[in-house]
This record gives C-alpha cells, sequence and structure tokens, in this order.
C-alpha cells in the first residue's frame, strides 16, 4: 500500500528547501562516476560485435534495453569504452542537443565518450538518483559551458549537489516513480507485440501471398502476385499534403495554440512517438491538420542511415484535441477508401528502406513528393481482401492508440509527482 504525507518542516540549502531531516551530498560523494569512448570507424572488426554500445542521442528513451550499435570485443579494448556497465547504471549525456538527459540501463552496455555513468554507492538507490537527475535538469544545464553547444564536464557531475534522503526512504520514492514508469513500460511492450502482430499477418497476406497461393499468380511490375491484383503509384491511392512551414516564434513547449506534429513524432522505420510541441503561428491551412488514425509520411531525414525519411506513422492525439497541425516535414496522406489506412501504412512501414531511395539531399536529406507519389508502386488486392485485411488489424491498432492515451496519462502523472518526491515535498512513509 502506498502511503504519502505532506512536508512541513523545511531547511534552506543551496538546492533549495528540503526536509529537515534530508542531506545535500555531491554526485561524487554518492556514486562512481566515469565515461567511454568510441573504438575507430576505420577498423571493421571493431563494430556489428555483440556488446552493446549507448551514444548520447539514445539515452532519450530514459530506459535503455537495446542500444542502435554493438561493438566487439576488440573494439571495446582498443577504445576508451572499456568498461561494460551493468543493468541499473545511471548514465547522463554530457555534450550538445542532449546534455542533462539521463537513463538508466536495463541491459549490459558500453557507452561512448558523451555520456557519463554514475554507479552508487551504499547509501545510493541507483533509481532515485536517476529520478533526482531527471528533476534537476534545468538546474544541471545552469552549468554547461560552450557557445556552439552546451557541454557539461565529469568534474561538473562530481561536484553537482542533490537532495540526500537515507537510503531506505530513496528506495520508497524511487518506487513509487518506478511503479508508473513500468506501467508505460508494460503499455510500450504491449503495442510493440500488436504491431508486430498486425506486420506478421500483412506479410503473410501480401507479402507470402499465403492465403491466396492456390489463386495462381501472374508477372506484375513488383514480380509475381496472385491473379487478379493490380499494381500501381502510391498516387492513385492516396493524395499528399505538406505541412506548414514555420519558424522558432510559432512554436511553443507549453500546451496553448493547436497540438504540433513533427519529424520528432516518427519512429525510426516507422511508427508514432508520442511527443508534441504547440503551434502558436497563423500559418495553418485545413490540409494541416490532421485528426486521430490519420495516416502521415515522414518528409526529411538527419540520420545518416535514412531511417526517418518515407516512414510512415498513425496519429495518436491525446485526450482533449480534435485535431493537430503537421509541420513541413510531414505529409498527410488522404485515402482514396478507409480500408486502405492500415494496409498502407504497414506497406510503406515494410518498404521504408525503399521510400528513402526517393530522398536527395547531403546533410539533410529531403523526399522528392512528387516522384515519390507517381513512382512509388503499391501492390493493390482487391477490395473485399482490403476490407477483410481491415476488419482484422483494426482492433490492434485501437488497442495501440488506447494503450498510447493511457501512456501520456501517466506521464503526466509521473511529472507531477517527480519533483514533490524528489525534493521531500510529499514523503512517501510505506510502499
Amino acid at each position: 500500500m502506498l502511503r504519502l504525507r505532506w512536508e512541513i518542516d523545511f531547511k534552506e540549502t543551496n538546492i533549495g528547501a528540503i526536509p529537515k531531516d534530508w542531506n545535500v551530498s555531491r554526485i561524487a560523494d554518492v556514486a562512481e562516476v566515469s565515461s567511454g569512448g568510441t573504438p575507430s570507424r576505420k577498423v571493421k572488426e571493431y563494430w556489428n560485435g555483440t556488446i552493446n554500445w549507448l551514444k548520447s542521442q539514445e539515452v532519450r528513451n530514459r530506459f535503455i534495453y537495446e542500444t542502435e550499435e554493438k561493438i566487439s570485443k576488440e573494439g571495446m579494448n582498443n577504445s576508451n569504452a572499456k568498461r561494460v556497465y551493468n543493468p541499473g547504471t545511471v548514465v547522463l549525456a554530457l555534450y550538445g542537443a542532449t546534455a542533462g538527459e539521463a537513463g538508466l540501463l536495463k541491459t549490459r552496455s558500453t557507452i561512448n565518450q558523451a555520456l557519463a555513468a554514475l554507479e552508487g554507492k551504499n547509501e545510493c538507490d541507483n533509481r532515485f538518483l536517476f529520478y533526482s537527475l531527471l528533476s534537476s535538469k534545468e538546474r544541471l544545464l545552469l552549468e554547461t559551458v560552450g557557445a556552439a553547444q552546451q557541454n557539461l564536464y565529469l568534474k561538473t557531475i562530481k561536484d553537482f549537489a542533490l537532495a540526500k534522503p537515507e537510503v531506505k526512504e530513496q528506495f520508497r520514492i524511487a518506487s513509487a516513480l518506478s511503479w508508473f514508469d513500468d506501467l508505460i513500460e508494460n503499455k510500450k511492450r504491449q503495442n510493440e507485440v500488436l504491431e508486430k502482430t498486425a506486420m506478421a499477418v500483412f506479410k503473410s497476406w501480401f507479402i507470402d501471398f499465403e492465403p491466396f497461393k492456390n489463386n495462381g499468380f501472374a508477372n506484375s511490375e513488383i514480380g509475381e502476385i496472385p491473379k487478379e491484383w493490380d499494381v500501381s503509384p502510391l498516387e492513385e491511392a492516396a493524395t499528399l499534403f505538406k505541412g506548414v512551414s514555420y519558424s522558432s516564434p510559432d512554436i511553443s513547449s507549453e500546451p496553448q495554440g493547436n497540438l504540433f506534429i513533427t519529424l520528432n513524432n516518427f519512429l525510426r522505420e516507422g511508427g508514432f512517438k508520442l511527443e508534441y510541441d504547440y503551434y502558436i503561428g497563423s500559418k495553418a491551412k485545413e490540409e494541416h491538420k490532421v485528426k486521430e488514425g490519420d495516416l502521415i509520411i515522414a518528409l526529411t531525414d538527419m540520420t545518416p542511415q535514412a531511417k526517418v525519411v518515407g516512414s510512415p506513422a498513425i496519429v495518436s492525439l491525446p485526450y482533449g484535441y480534435v485535431f493537430g497541425v503537421i509541420s513541413l516535414d510531414c505529409g498527410k496522406l488522404q485515402l482514396r477508401k478507409e480500408c486502405l489506412r492500415f494496409y498502407l501504412y504497414l506497406y510503406l512501414k515494410h518498404t521504408q528502406e525503399e521510400n528513402s531511395t526517393f530522398a536527395n539531399g547531403v546533410n539533410v536529406l529531403h523526399l522528392n513528393t512528387n516522384l515519390f507519389m507517381r513512382n512509388k508502386l503499391i501492390l493493390m488486392p482487391p477490395e473485399s481482401i482490403l476490407e477483410k485485411f481491415h476488419s482484422f488489424v483494426e482492433p490492434l491498432f485501437r488497442k495501440i492508440a488506447l494503450n498510447q492515451k493511457q501512456t501520456l496519462i501517466l506521464r503526466r502523472v509521473r511529472d507531477t509527482l517527480l519533483p514533490l518526491l524528489v525534493f521531500g515535498k510529499l514523503r512517501v512513509e510505506e510502499i
């Protein structure tokens, strides 16, 4: 049972008011602090191994279950990434756009030089340390140096002060906050399973043609397909509308104006990410608006692997919002038929790598939308089959959308409780 009470007895410290029975400690006094490195990209034997290697950009996920890249034992031993950190280790981004972002390892991993690893000592609960850093990001960013980008150094991290209750209370606070994060992670995992299920059915029907193997096949521009099926350009299935152009004064991080959906809402290779800004400009028109369940596609990319451009997503809006506005980095696919919604989403996700070949550019890739809509070929089964597929997978995507909305609510509650708990305004007496 969770039992809470409001604290009324505080003392003033250099980090603000904390309960009288709490202390203030430097991170170096409660945790070991170290950093990592990057194996040489020129030595191919150092890469594509079995050891997780974490980059600072990935810390935004908060909980790190898997890394995008892996290194070999040789790569680890021949670089500053010499240590493999255990699950439960806190990681903190040091440089650039992600400076001050904290994460918690859920798997054994090495790290690069843009990250610090913090391993709590005997009187420190690692999860409490993680939540304390999350709640102290703004204060931590005041310690950054550099003109072109924000940088934190290991000495700064070691000297940074945090509130320190006794370790049993640290455990209770961390457990209360972890309850919300565990629910959020469970819903995320559920959605991954639901989408994988939908994709498995899609591949069975429209890649392997398993239910239709007895119908006979015919040649087409994309290979052999069942007889009486068609192949057509994407423009015959949907019309693409680009989003609104904008500048910095048009965007707010505070809830005001219209919900703004940008490139940041796309997962790599497809899918929707629940991170919103707000559009307070005046240039948005009707064609820039999207509603719940609309199909959108990423039109630009800044990843060297081109994993975002051409990626599709299905819009999910928080409770209380009827529509959102998409940015110029996104395109809305207005479908000719409702039964195409999930079919096209899965088709475009399955062929994201091919979609990205319609993009050009050096540092920033831009999808050539006219070429893409005209020349991207789509397998078109008979409408009766599309309707049957739609009715089969639609409940899966409905559950995904529900989980996404519930996740937003859980995040809001957790984020409200976070500063109250780690600074002792609300005490956890029992859990």
